[in-house]
């Protein structure tokens, strides 16, 4: 069996017609190039090359021999294509889904990471709700979701992705805003916006209220973390997001201040049991990662 090495040899002293004119071909020292054609030579039982006008033609035995070389030598070509086509993500669509704390700022992040390793893959993105995750799974709309908790079904799987925290924002003018951390008891003294009991994240700071016995005043109801981002902005009140919908906020836009109490919290990414993600998906999930890891240690 011929390897693919010797092949190139073969090849290339066909192409350039000398040992030497072979070796600059394939970046390699002429005495190896001579060797891999004593080798074949002698392991074959004929002779590859004659020498005429100064060049080496491949012999009259070899002819057929040379033909055959030239088809397998084309077919790796093509195939050395279509790897690279593949690894571009030619023809390729990945599908993917996030809730919205998620969505807003780390998703995209992780998207450019992957378009930058493959640049022709197709992507479809949706932003879906907590509940519509399962939907979204199990009829194969996608290969994943992103998740902010960990939900049960027994064809679905949860891997953990990575740990976040929540933060208190305020307009940068507030009196919370000049503060270097914050505790739920100084929370609660103004206008809460947005902080819903049934809302993972918001569940995680109402029990700490209740664990203390505050009291706080709901003042606007908002549920998705862009739209409390701009009440905020306005003014109207403080409120409690994750780290990673305020991970490109600017200071002069919205003041982010930690919060003395633990508010860590797990997400994940979720995916049918019975099916294995593409390496594009792969290749998501660990660009996301990347991405969350660097917002929450921040």
């Amino acid at each position: 069996m011929l390897t693919l090495r010797q092949i190139e040899v073969i090849r290339a002293v066909m192409v350039a017609g000398s040992v030497a004119g072979a070796a600059r071909m394939l970046n390699v020292a002429q005495p190896g190039v001579s060797r891999t054609m004593k080798h074949l030579e002698s392991v074959l039982g004929i002779k590859l090359f004659v020498r005429k006008g100064g060049r080496y033609v491949p012999s009259p035995e070899a002819r057929t021999l040379f033909d055959l070389l030239q088809d397998v030598h084309k077919k790796l070509g093509d195939l050395q294509f279509s790897i690279n086509q593949l690894e571009r993500g030619k023809g390729a669509e990945l599908s993917i889904a996030s809730v919205p704390s998620i969505a807003n700022v780390m998703v995209p992040r992780a998207i450019a990471g992957v378009h930058a390793l493959h640049p022709d893959l197709r992507i479809s993105f949706d932003v879906i709700k907590l509940e519509d995750a399962i939907d979204f799974l199990l009829l194969e709309k996608g290969e994943l979701a992103v998740m902010s908790y960990r939900l049960e079904h027994p064809s679905l799987t949860f891997e953990p992705l990575a740990r976040g925290h929540l933060v208190c924002i305020t307009a940068p003018g507030h009196p919370l805003a000049q503060q270097k951390m914050v505790k739920a008891a100084d929370i609660v003294n103004y206008p809460l916006i947005g902080i819903d009991p049934n809302d993972p994240f918001g569940g995680i700071m109402a029990g700490i209220f209740a664990r203390e016995g505050l009291d706080y005043e709901i003042a606007i109801r908002a549920r998705f973390g862009t739209t409390v981002c701009a009440l905020v902005k306005q003014n109207l009140g403080v409120a409690v997001l994750d780290i990673f919908t305020v991970a490109d906020m600017r200071s002069d836009e919205i003041a982010v201040i930690p919060i003395a109490e633990d508010t860590e919290f797990q997400t994940f990414v979720g995916m049918r049991k019975d099916a294995a993600l593409s390496s594009y998906a792969e290749n998501f999930v660990a660009q996301l990662k990347l991405a969350m890891q660097d917002a929450a240690g921040r």
